[in-house]
């Protein structure tokens, strides 16, 4: 894959939680690409999560979130619903600023696997015996690993959604946990994962100001 643990190994996460809330936002007016969210036929709240960046500061992709919060609250977070957008910088390969190897190009299986890993670190099963959540972690990193690799396989479908007003192709699948999809936009790579709104009655489209989602 072109990819992305690569965007794991790659990337350092700029947090940007905290306030004042111009802070949080500091990180993705770093981008030198647009970043998407939900179009405005969503109505609920709208919120920051984090940016990832190169050892050099370059940002290469980042996440908003659409709905619920995370919650610590068990009950809370079983109940929850949400929509993350990811967006991942059309990038070619490249030398490493450092220079210690070379960063690939990044592509849709990129934000498929962003979007897989974001889904399983947002509803993974809170209440599995301590011993054997690293077990269960390991094993969903691998299958998410593996669906984002194969985007033309059967474990993935297709899903038809508006991108800017135009029909988009995604590839689309769903899991005891939520749902994955991942597509291309004219200026960058997207990813979203979800649970409890139908992704099947979204859109997406240019954030014109990022400032307007919360921290």
């Amino acid at each position: 894959m072109e990819t992305a643990s690569r965007a794991g190994a790659e990337t350092t996460s700029l947090k940007t939680a905290g306030p004042p809330g111009e802070h949080r936002v500091d990180g993705y007016l770093m981008a030198g690409f647009p970043w998407y969210g939900l179009d405005e036929t969503y109505p609920g709240p709208r919120w920051l999560m984090r940016v990832g960046a190169t050892s050099d500061g370059t940002v290469e992709h980042g996440s908003v979130g659409h709905g619920d919060k995370p919650s610590k609250d068990l009950k809370a977070s079983d109940s929850r619903r949400f929509v993350v957008v990811v967006t991942v910088c059309q990038r070619a390969g490249r030398n490493a600023a450092d220079g210690t190897g070379t960063l690939e190009a990044t592509s849709v299986s990129t934000a498929a696997w962003l979007a897989g890993v974001g889904l399983l670190a947002s509803t993974w099963p809170i209440r599995m015996d301590r011993s054997l959540r690293q077990a269960w972690v390991d094993q969903q990193t691998a299958a998410a690993w593996e669906l984002a690799d194969d985007l033309e396989g059967p474990g993935w479908s297709r899903l038809t959604l508006p991108v800017n007003g135009t029909p988009t192709p995604f590839h689309y699948r769903e899991s005891a946990y939520g749902w994955v999809l991942a597509g291309q936009a004219a200026d960058a790579h997207l990813g979203a994962y979800g649970r409890g709104i139908s992704a099947y009655s979204l859109g997406f489209s240019v954030i014109a100001d990022i400032a307007s989602y919360h921290h």
